[in-house]
C-alpha cells in the first residue's frame, strides 16, 4: 500500500479529487495538507485531512513530505 499526500493551495478541485478517490479505490493511504486559503473539495471518507498550520505546523508538513510515497501538489 503506497502513501500518497497531496498538498492543496486553491487548485482545480475536482482534479484533486478524481485522483484522491483512485488512490482510495487502489487501496493507498491518502493524506491531504490544506494550506492557508484553500478549501477541502468533497474529499471522500478514508482520506486525512490537516490544515496548515492551524493542525499541523509547517515542520510537520515537511516531515510528511518525506514519509510519503507520493507527493501532489495543487
Amino acid at each position: 500500500m503506497a502513501h500518497a499526500l497531496h498538498v492543496l493551495k486553491g487548485g482545480p478541485p475536482a482534479l484533486a479529487r478524481t485522483t484522491i478517490e483512485r488512490q482510495l479505490a487502489a487501496g493507498d493511504a491518502v493524506t491531504v495538507a490544506l494550506l492557508p486559503g484553500a478549501a477541502a473539495p468533497g474529499l471522500p471518507a478514508g482520506v486525512a485531512v490537516h490544515r496548515i498550520p492551524d493542525e499541523w505546523s509547517y515542520e510537520r508538513l515537511l516531515e510528511a513530505v518525506f514519509e510519503a510515497d507520493q507527493v501532489v501538489t495543487w
